[in-house]
């Protein structure tokens, strides 16, 4: 086994060394986040390694947080204030052999996955253990000592509903959390359904994690902005016969034929798919029951997207909206090129803004605006071509 690095470098220290460089600005806001960050640095630096569990571990564990237990952090505020390039340093820094980053959604999806699993055991008589729960997060948390999560938001009840019992688990076994959010946690699933139930986790997360607001001045996806042709709009004939012409050069010649891609007992369907290029309506993926897990397996098999006729969202939509904002966050999060057509420019999109669902889609707006510049698909291009 390799030796641990020496993790000399602070969040601090490297914010500084890009600012003297001039690679970015002096901002005092995200400098009093670094200082947060490197609190959790340093107190990750400090833990002992624990004693390795064995395979019934979770059996046993203790359920009392550990004395001088490190405290995570939650980082709110708007989009664009540089929370993700934070939380990059943090993560590239963490001197933990075994820690996870990953969007929410994702995780989730991963969650339920596992308690699926687990309950199939349970029914084929492979364990007694009746309570997924702790296993689940036994196992997660033998991944994993450190969860970093970008873009923490819940919109999802079956989500909601199961937060407080995992992450009880979860930090009774010392995970430690760090998060970014637009929303601070009180507002967290507001206006969700039985959002009374949903609250413990609310509190419990407060006992866990310090909470810091990020209030930076700038907007640095405005300045970083080289619009791309990726976003058509309005919906109408002149802009339908572009996108059909982005799509033709894009196939570079070959068919486009229908497609689907299997899934746990069902499939998806995909209308026109051509080697890792597919193409859907909003209707074909907004208006139909589809979920986090199935947004991640179309990004997953798929780089470039196009999405046509994205219409104006009221709130006789809101189940579309929230397709729309999991879709979005599960393209940007895999880098996947996205052509649009749609009614209005995305922070125009949504027709009435209210509780967390207006916050969660100020996110979506931001990111289809960062996904149509070269940052972003210079990213996109790295990552496919690494694949």
């Amino acid at each position: 086994m390799q030796p641990m690095p020496d993790y000399a470098l602070s969040v601090c220290e490297q914010l500084k060394t890009l600012t003297l460089s001039g690679a970015l600005q002096v901002d005092s806001a995200q400098m009093e986040v670094a200082k947060s960050l490197d609190r959790v640095l340093a107190g990750l630096k400090q833990q002992r390694p624990a004693a390795k569990s064995s395979a019934l571990g979770w059996l046993f564990a203790s359920k009392k947080k550990a004395a001088g237990g490190i405290k995570g952090l939650y980082i709110h505020g708007s989009v664009g204030r540089g929370k993700t390039m934070l939380m990059d340093m943090f993560f590239s820094m963490a001197p933990c052999r075994k820690k996870r980053r990953a969007h929410f959604h994702e995780f989730m999806a991963d969650v339920h996955n596992r308690i699926a699993a687990h309950r199939l055991k349970l029914k084929n008589g492979e364990t007694k253990q009746a309570d997924p729960m702790p296993p689940v997060a036994a196992a997660l948390y033998e991944e994993a000592k450190l969860l970093c999560f970008d873009e923490f938001t819940v919109t999802d009840i079956a989500d909601a509903m199961i937060l407080s019992r995992l992450f009880s688990e979860l930090f009774a076994r010392g995970c430690v959390l760090v998060a970014t959010s637009n929303v601070e946690p009180d507002s967290l699933y507001r206006d969700g359904l039985n959002r009374g139930l949903f609250l413990p986790f609310v509190a419990l997360l407060k006992q866990h994690v310090d909470i810091v607001t990020l209030d930076s001045p700038t907007d640095y996806r405005m300045e970083k902005l080289n619009s791309q042709p990726v976003y058509l709009v309005p919906i109408n004939e002149h802009n339908d016969m572009a996108m059909e012409a982005s799509w033709t050069q894009a196939l570079h010649g070959r068919k486009a034929q229908p497609l689907d891609i299997p899934m746990k007992g069902r499939s998806i369907h995909v209308p026109l798919a051509a080697d890792r290029m597919a193409r859907f309506s909003f209707a074909d993926l907004c208006e139909k029951p589809h979920g986090a897990a199935d947004f991640l397996a179309i990004a997953e098999r798929f780089d470039t997207i196009f999405l046509d006729h994205v219409p104006l969202l009221g709130p006789e939509k809101r189940n579309q909206i929230k397709r729309f904002i999991i879709l979005v966050d599960t393209l940007y999060d895999q880098a996947v090129r996205l052509y649009i057509s749609a009614a209005a420019m995305p922070e125009e999109l949504l027709v009435h803004r209210r509780g967390t669902e207006g916050f969660e889609f100020d996110r979506t707006a931001s990111r289809l605006f960062e996904m149509r510049s070269a940052e972003y698909l210079a990213l996109h291009h790295d990552k496919r071509a690494a694949e």
